[in-house]
């Protein structure tokens, strides 16, 4: 039987809008079902909830971290560390892509505020000490990390996946 596995893209949005859609189409190209902001649908529930849902439901967890702290929650973290910190909690595999120079981000695509650089320099150390880590510098070299890294981590560490239900016996299904 041949399984898919879902991956959550998490980063932040606006600046890394290209970078994410490469990465997404490499993950649609290893047949994996990509989950992330751009393919939420509108639901009427509270925002946290519905991504900690998805979350769950994931198999790996990709970290794209660019020149941007993102958008903070009331209490001062972005969405993307709360995030990251949620499927770590979870025990989700994570493969994290770091942007290897971020000063040399263009302003228009970098924290211009130095408390958020700051804490997306906190958030860089805390990824890169926890975890082994790829680093890049243009979107063009992301869907090769993408294929590298996941596919490593898939066989090092398979998880459930998805499997089409008529591709599972009939016995399967009603146990």
């Amino acid at each position: 039987m041949e399984k898919r596995y879902q991956v959550f893209v998490s980063s932040t949005y606006a600046d890394l809008r290209d970078e994410r859609q490469r990465v997404i189409q490499a993950l649609m190209e290893m047949d994996c079902i990509p989950s992330g902001m751009e393919l939420f649908p509108a639901a009427d529930e509270e925002q946290w909830q519905f991504i900690k849902r998805v979350i769950d439901d994931c198999d790996y967890y990709l970290l794209i971290i660019g020149g941007r702290y993102g958008s903070t929650t009331p209490e001062g973290m972005s969405y993307t560390e709360k995030e990251y910190d949620y499927a770590i909690e979870k025990g989700k595999k994570v493969v994290a892509l770091l942007h290897a120079n971020p000063d040399e981000i263009p302003m228009g695509k970098s924290e211009g505020d130095p408390e958020m650089r700051g804490r997306l320099k906190g958030f860089r150390e805390k990824v890169a000490a926890n975890r082994l880590v790829k680093f890049w510098r243009t979107a063009d070299e992301l869907p090769g990390l993408v294929a590298l890294s996941l596919s490593k981590t898939i066989r090092t560490y398979p998880a459930v996946g998805w499997i089409r239900a008529d591709q599972v016996s009939n016995t399967l299904m009603t146990n």
